[in-house]
């Protein structure tokens, strides 16, 4: 397992661990209440919670506004897109380890926190977690948490709200590339993985994952958006000569077959 040892010291004790959640929204009245309370119901204290809005016209402010004392930090201003936002909550992040949870996520229980302290105690660069998928329905599916490995360089195997990462990292090799729509969480991870970092599978699940995202639509248009910024992200962190030749067949191959699927799902009305 890759340790990152640069810049600050690690802290020694448990509960010396500081995270960070970082949650970004924008016109997110619907959920936006359930997010930053599953934060502030949290046992485990030694947290900060950071929140960035885009500039929301609905009743989102106000609803930010009701819980002020439970934020380290909120501010509502036009953004260029999620990686902004993202960054614009990292450079405000004092804490040893990142964890982000959106306006239509939430952390699973009260315990969450600690639940992530308990499994964090080596202090290495990059855990991933179990992550709830909540569809519209209510209905519930357990989300995959693989570790970085060889089929990262074709998907990520895992969910953004499960990443607990050191912000170390991000000091050491820089934010979220603002040229990303979707993909900037993928384009992070093969970064990392360039440079040697692993990660560590942890099987609790922590949080989550709404449905509201620009990540979860399901349409052709939307899913080929987010195909195409995946794309985008291995032709830009990848070296390797034999995956660079391989990638144009794998997604002439994966987006037929993804759009078959598609078709089919929205003929069997199961999309």
């Amino acid at each position: 397992m890759n340790i990152d040892s640069s810049n600050a010291e690690q802290p020694n004790l448990l509960n010396d661990i500081k995270l960070s959640i970082i949650t970004i929204s924008l016109n997110s009245e619907e959920d936006i209440e359930k997010a930053i309370l599953s934060v502030a119901d949290q046992t485990y204290q030694n947290k900060e919670h950071i929140l960035i809005d885009g500039g929301s016209q609905d009743s989102t402010v106000d609803i930010i506004k009701k819980y002020n004392d439970h934020l380290s930090y909120w501010v509502s201003e036009p953004d260029s897109g999620i990686a902004d936002a993202f960054n614009k909550g990292i450079n405000k992040a004092t804490g040893d380890y990142i964890l982000f949870i959106n306006s239509d996520d939430f952390l699973i229980n009260d315990k969450s926190l600690q639940s992530i302290c308990d499994s964090i105690q080596d202090q290495l660069d990059y855990y991933i977690f179990e992550v709830m998928s909540v569809f519209p329905d209510k209905t519930r599916k357990l989300m995959p948490n693989r570790n970085f490995g060889f089929s990262t360089y074709f998907k990520m195997g895992s969910c953004h709200q499960g990443h607990v990462i050191s912000r170390k990292l991000f000091e050491k090799y820089g934010s979220y590339d603002n040229s990303f729509k979707i993909g900037m969480d993928y384009d992070f991870v093969l970064r990392v993985m360039s440079q040697g970092i692993e990660s560590r599978s942890v099987d609790v699940t922590i949080s989550c994952m709404g449905q509201a995202g620009i990540s979860s639509r399901k349409d052709w248009a939307g899913l080929k958006r987010r195909f195409m910024d995946e794309r985008k992200a291995q032709e830009k962190n990848c070296a390797n000569l034999v995956l660079k030749a391989t990638y144009p067949l794998y997604w002439f191959v994966y987006l037929t077959y993804r759009k078959v699927m598609n078709i089919a799902a929205r003929l069997t009305g199961t999309d």
